[in-house]
């Protein structure tokens, strides 16, 4: 297998790809190779030195000590390496379909253009119900008229277009169709709130830059070529005869991986939440069943037999899953060890690794910032160099048992540090779960294998292996339903810096090399727990800042006041799960002090609902102004006590103290909030006409603000009225004169739609997020 110099290298190679994205990365690799190269040139002069004369003795100091030319060799192919990964980088090209979004196009717009093109992935059902698919374009008409059997007019136009359609047009659709779309061009968005989703980065990671809100589908012509969607479709359709849903698809994503199978999103986040995601994803466990099972039927048989139905295995999983990076990690590792077992060569399963990582990243080494390869390779790495040390200290266990202990263990150990840097939330019981659903899961898997096989040559007789499996899914699904529902089933200890985790990793790489820091693992582990916890204490003790989210339609905020939590408004349920919650996770929040639903825009604050499963609250005013929102506020009322929490009705013209910060809600109708704020006013204004607003300030009720929140319809009218210093609304969609007005007057205006969340601190200026991260971006 791979000797030491090739791992000097293909680390030095990883190195590379890994420090691009600082700013000279390529060349600090370079730089720290030629210091390596010196110091391990000195270590073997000093070796020689001490033992003069000794012939067996050079050769024994030559094959521990690493020639320096390798370091430098390593060095030189970092360098390059930040180069190569620059280099892939995918950008739009000329024609790519995303240079012809016509300015400000969004999928709520009714411009509608026709693409055509090829479906490149089988279609899968997003959470707000839709159909999606990848579509490679090849024209682009922007007359709906011209789409009827003629080409005049149409555009060249390539890239890869993220596809969404009602779900009935998704109906039928596989890859390598040519269809025609109807529907929205638009561009995607990035990240408008600290811990949101980038659907921006999602997409170029992906190498698409456009997005089609689609209305309608045409099939153009039908593909009659063999593909492996049509195994995958035969497998899933045998599970899910005999086990129903979600039963069926469940046992398809153990055997083949969730990104190959079209899940209930309710079970992933049930799975994710539990710390039981692996389960879902195919990688190391698959291929190690595989071959298992391939070796004992093959016992009898010539190694090159062996070697030869074990690889027809191997590819024929890794086509049936998709090719995804942790399954051609956990592949090219069982190629290694076919190889070893023809060559009766024992595997150097570090070795393996390296080398798999390796071939990847020269593949693709944008796979390099892939969560999914990370966690994949840092929870192998765990497999071979921890387990076995877990294994020696739990030595008075049966083995059985202590495998049982170790094996998630030292996984668990290795990912939690980047789970941390990635999420912010720890899940609690995650060890535990793991531990007690492995017999299942393997049971299930084995089986479900069993079935996958026989389902591709008869599919009833897959179906009846699937159905032997019915008990034991439905104890699974109850076991990671009673941990992910349990109180504290995860805890949000906030994001790391890149820095915390690269000196975990560091502490981490030294407890396996250096003997004298194996023997202090102890305290290795305490000093990585307090680069965890002591950012954490020190911003709840100091902490104090106000952050508006960007959410259309009301005001969302939040307040962090030392160790107290405020959260004012959760939108709708959309809001409330991809915008408040992410961010509370990442800013390591566990409970909610105090929080307010002044009901805004006058249809309920569903977004509660989405944070008390997550999020207890310890006190609640509910401002409902109409009468069909009770249910919902009886709902909030009841989730909020069933936690022990204190739920009270908010009144117009009743006072809120949250810790240093005072609310008080002024108006009957939609409301307006008003704000105090380290001795600045804070008012949120509702969609009221500026007449109404006139009368309220010359009536002595509002006071003139420092910091104003409007409908963009209202901006002109009560900027000039009110004269704060600074004025936040959602959007910019405004007429030329009126930012032509607004410009002469001395107020900074914010729109959470262009700039993202809005944060201010007492000590700084208020931060539009948006443009924090180019900064930082413009900097690396």
């Amino acid at each position: 297998m791979i000797q030491i110099p090739g791992v000097i290298i293909c680390l030095g190679y990883i190195l590379g790809l890994m420090l691009a994205a600082l700013p000279w990365g390529g060349w600090w690799t370079l730089v720290l190779g030629i210091g390596c190269a010196v110091v391990f040139q000195r270590l073997r002069l000093m070796r020689r030195k001490s033992k003069p004369g000794a012939e067996e003795k050079t050769k024994t100091t030559s094959q521990t000590i690493p020639h320096p030319r390798f370091f430098l060799i390593a060095g030189l192919v970092g360098l390059l390496a930040s180069f190569y990964v620059q280099w892939r980088i995918p950008h739009p090209q000329a024609n790519d379909i995303s240079n012809f979004v016509p300015p400000g196009n969004n999928s709520n717009q009714e411009q509608l253009f026709v693409v055509r093109g090829t479906v490149e992935s089988t279609a899968r059902v997003t959470r707000s119900q839709r159909g999606q698919f990848w579509l490679e374009a090849s024209q682009l008409l922007d007359d709906v008229k011209k789409e009827e059997g003629n080409d005049a007019g149409s555009k060249a136009a390539t890239g890869k277009v993220y596809v969404t359609v009602p779900l009935l047009q998704a109906t039928g659709l596989r890859p390598g169709q040519q269809i025609s779309v109807t529907g929205v061009l638009y561009k995607p968005k990035a990240a408008a709130n600290p811990g949101s989703f980038d659907f921006q980065e999602f997409l170029k990671k992906e190498g698409a830059f456009a997005g089609l809100s689609g209305r309608q589908v045409n099939i153009l012509q039908e593909d009659k070529k063999w593909g492996w969607w049509k195994l995958r479709e035969q497998i899933m359709r045998s599970h899910v005869r005999s086990l129903d849903i979600p039963e069926g698809p469940l046992v398809s994503a153990m055997v083949l991986g969730s990104k190959a199978v079209d899940m209930p999103y309710d079970v992933r986040d049930m799975f994710v939440q539990a710390g039981l995601a692996h389960a879902l994803a195919a990688s190391g466990f698959q291929t190690s069943l595989i071959l298992g099972v391939i070796l004992s039927l093959t016992r009898r048989a010539k190694r090159s037999t062996q070697l030869i139905v074990g690889s027809i295995a191997l590819l024929g999983f890794l086509g049936l899953t998709g090719f995804q990076p942790a399954v051609l990690r956990a592949v090219i590792m069982g190629f290694a060890a076919l190889i070893a077992l023809v060559l009766r060569r024992k595997v150097v399963q570090l070795g393996s690794l390296i080398l798999a990582a390796t071939l990847l990243l020269l593949f693709n080494p944008l796979w390099i910032w892939d969560l999914g390869f990370q966690l994949s390779f840092l929870a192998t790495l765990g497999l071979i160099v921890t387990v076995p040390a877990i294994t020696r200290r739990l030595g008075w266990m049966p083995p059985a048992i202590a495998s049982l202990i170790a094996v998630p263990l030292a996984a668990t150990i290795w990912t939690l540090p980047l789970q941390i840097y990635s999420f912010g939330v720890v899940p609690t019981y995650s060890l535990l779960l793991n531990i007690v659903t492995t017999p299942l899961i393997s049971v299930i898997s084995i089986g479900g294998f069993l079935s996958a096989i026989a389902a591709l040559i008869v599919p009833d007789a897959g179906s009846a292996i699937a159905g032997i499996l019915h008990y034991p899914v439905q104890w699974l699904l109850q076991l990671v339903h009673l941990f992910a529902k349990s109180p504290g089933n995860s805890l949000a200890v906030g994001t790391i810096s890149t820095i915390q985790m690269v000196v975990i990793y560091t502490l981490f790489v030294l407890v396996w090399l250096v003997d004298w820091w194996r023997r202090r693992w102890l305290l290795a582990g305490a000093i990585a727990i307090t680069l965890i916890l002591i950012p954490i204490l020190h911003s709840a003790n100091t902490l104090f800042r106000v952050t508006m989210l960007a959410a259309s339609g009301e005001p969302v905020i939040v307040i962090q006041d030392q160790n107290k939590v405020t959260v004012v408004n959760s939108g709708d349920e959309g809001i409330g799960r991809f915008t408040i919650l992410p961010f509370l996770q990442q800013q390591g929040v566990n409970q909610i002090d105090l929080a307010v639903a002044s009901d805004f825009q006058g249809d309920g604050d569903n977004g509660w609902l989405e944070l008390l499963p997550r999020l207890p609250i310890k006190a609640m005013y509910d401002y409902s102004s109409k009468p069909e929102n009770a249910l919902t506020s009886i709902a909030i009322q009841k989730e909020v006590q069933k936690r022990q929490g204190i739920y009270q009705p908010l009144a117009v013209g009743q006072t809120i103290n949250a810790g240093s910060v005072v609310m008080q809600l002024v108006n009957d109708q939609l409301p307006i909030l008003q704000m105090q704020v380290q001795g600045k006013t804070w008012l949120f204004i509702g969609n009221l006409k500026a007449g109404e607003i006139q009368q309220l300030v010359k009536a002595g009720t509002l006071p003139k603000p420092q910091v104003l929140w409007c409908q963009p319809q209202t901006l002109k009218e009560l900027v000039p009225l009110l004269q704060p210093e600074v004025s936040i609304t959602t959007n910019a969609d405004l007429d030329a004169q009126a930012l032509s007005e607004l410009s002469q007057v001395k107020t900074k205006l914010f729109f959470t739609g262009r700039d993202g969340a809005i944060q201010w601190t007492p000590k700084g200026q208020f931060e539009a997020f948006i443009q924090a991260n180019e900064n930082k971006s413009s900097v690396l």
